[in-house]
């Protein structure tokens, strides 16, 4: 049988087995049987299998979803839990026919062992194992103590055997119908060791099923080695990012480096893998095992058209989630009546005294303390904070080696700049950071890039890429996929939160071409958890706390300069 549908038919067959389990431990065992085992099984022993397969039956529903997961740990859990469901079906009233299922099912899951090799988390797994000792250890001595002390509490007076004996069934069955307390605190007594039964198992059972976590950043050699592979193999807007401090990397032999981070169970590689082309294909192969091992979901952020079917043949899926904006430099012009807005822009900003003024790295301190004014007052005027995984954000080892264009006031400050960003071996540029005044003058966005396409071409770049523009062009074609007319509706209709459509005309105004950019996922199932991925990727958070205590408002992305920059609606003079 092949990997997936054997890890589906082992999920399947788990979660229908457990709920025989829990069928057969809540019906009466057949009276004919019942009295046959009557004379070397005890009522309390037919009463605890009839316990244990209810909870082997809860658990294996549990467990399924872990199988499904194609974890290790969970095969092993299932196959123990599988073995107690046997004797506690054969104890509790000879039930041959549940008993044979469920070893069945044993051997099945036995023969495809090979397919469940996701990795637990070492350290959870090892904090598991000793949280159930702990609880154990602790009720212990804890009901112990208790029964022994309040035993009048209780119908039963407690020796010391009886409560050790009474306390270890109740942690591991969970009931006990033996057990009569008298009074109220009796009854809570009881039910305190239940409680802290129950807890602790299903800490332990979350913390050994728990994915592997990511728990040290890059080191030094590693990010020397993925600079290398950059520089070497680099070709795309988002190569410069892959570098950036949030990253971790996925290195293959054949030379390549996949960038990702890890949220909420999902790996984000930004972009198509990097490295030799010949190498593509089984980079992406090797990234998608590297992530199965260790209980993530493969995904790819922002990737070109070209390696398609290669992400088909790794058993992912393609959603076009928008285009990116190239300006071809070699015949961009702000002739013609397109351009009417452009070049009243542009004039309207020299007749005031502006500037456009390209920076050459490296960037001295006092420059960047500006740029930071700069930048802290944008970010106050968004309302928000930095943004990380697909964008940049501000600092200074960052923005340090690279030029930027900057706008100046005719009193001599900095009203706006954006840094600008090689793409290595493709001779076209790009930029990240775009920020300005809170007051500045209208058309100043305009202004720069127009300034900067200039500067750009005279250097003898090819085309400048303007970013993506999310959602923009997507789901038009008769043909298209669902989930895309899904999003095309959303591009054109909704615009309450965020102005797909106006950061969409703004760079369409500069007359790029549009080219596709897509999101590689294991499935539609897993689109929900991809999209909070990418949520918390972008803000720097995990899924429980923020991973930086100042992220606690809505985080301004850098497009917005495109959308909030003040129109400017004059006619050329």
């Amino acid at each position: 049988m092949r990997g997936r549908g054997a890890v589906r038919t082992a999920a399947a067959l788990t979660t229908a087995m457990g709920f025989v389990n829990l069928l057969s431990g809540v019906t009466p065992s057949e009276p004919a049987r019942v009295q046959q085992i009557s004379s070397w099984s005890p009522l309390f022993l037919r009463h605890g299998g009839h316990l244990a397969a209810a909870l082997a039956g809860f658990a294996l529903l549990l467990l399924a979803v872990n199988l499904a997961r194609r974890k290790r740990a969970a095969w092993l859990l299932t196959e123990a839990v599988l073995v107690l469901s046997v004797a506690s079906h054969v104890v509790k009233g000879l039930d041959f026919e549940e008993a044979a299922v469920a070893t069945a099912l044993a051997v099945f899951l036995f023969s495809q062992r090979h397919h469940f090799q996701a990795r637990s988390d070492p350290p959870s797994v090892r904090q598991g194992l000793w949280v159930l000792l702990g609880a154990l250890t602790f009720t212990l001595l804890y009901g112990v103590t208790g029964f022994y002390l309040l035993d009048h509490h209780f119908s039963v007076n407690f020796g010391f055997w009886a409560a050790l004996r009474q306390t270890v069934v109740m942690f591991t069955q969970l009931y006990d119908p033996g057990l009569q307390p008298v009074t109220h605190f009796g009854r809570w007594f009881a039910n305190s060791i239940y409680g802290v039964s129950a807890a602790s198992g299903g800490l332990a059972l979350f913390l050994i099923v728990r994915p592997v976590l990511l728990r040290r950043p890059a080191t030094a050699s590693e990010r020397e080695r993925a600079l290398r592979i950059v520089e070497a193999h680099g070709c795309s807007s988002l190569a410069r990012l892959a570098l950036m401090e949030d990253k971790s990397f996925h290195f293959t032999p054949g030379g390549s480096v996949v960038p990702f981070v890890v949220k909420n169970r999902v790996a984000l590689s930004l972009g198509d893998p990097i490295g030799p082309p010949q190498d593509a294909a089984a980079a992406i192969a090797g990234f998608v095992q590297f992530c199965a091992r260790n209980d993530w979901r493969a995904v790819f952020y922002q990737t070109f058209p070209d390696r398609l079917e290669d992400y088909r043949a790794a058993g992912l899926e393609a959603l076009c989630i928008g285009h990116e904006a190239i300006v071809d430099l070699k015949t961009f012009s702000l002739e013609g009546h397109s351009m009417k807005r452009l070049r009243g822009a542009v004039s309207r900003l020299q007749r005031a005294g502006a500037r456009a003024v390209v920076v050459e790295p490296p960037l001295d301190d006092a420059l960047l303390v500006e740029l930071r004014e700069v930048s802290d007052e944008w970010l106050a005027t968004m309302r928000g904070t930095e943004k990380r995984f697909s964008l940049g954000w501000f600092d200074e080892d960052y923005l340090r080696p690279d030029p930027v264009m900057t706008v100046i006031s005719p009193a001599g400050g900095i009203r706006a700049f954006a840094n600008v960003v090689t793409e290595y071996r493709r001779n076209e540029l790009t930029v990240d950071l775009m920020r300005y005044r809170r007051d500045v003058e209208s058309g100043t966005m305009d202004f720069l890039f127009i300034e900067l396409f200039r500067w750009a071409r005279e250097r003898g770049y090819d085309s400048f890429n303007l970013g993506l523009s999310a959602l923009a062009l997507v789901g038009g074609h008769p043909d298209s996929p669902a989930v895309e007319r899904a999003l095309g509706f959303i591009f054109e209709h909704v615009n309450r939160f965020y102005s797909f459509k106006g950061v969409h005309d703004f760079k369409d105004k500069f007359g790029p071409r549009w080219e596709p950019r897509y999101l590689i996922h294991p499935g539609a199932a897993s689109l929900p958890a991809v999209a909070l991925a990418l949520i918390l990727a972008d803000s720097g958070t995990s899924v429980f706390w923020p991973a930086r205590p100042e992220r606690t408002r809505r985080p301004a992305s850098p497009e917005r300069a495109f959308e909030e920059e003040p129109s400017d609606s004059s006619d050329p003079a």
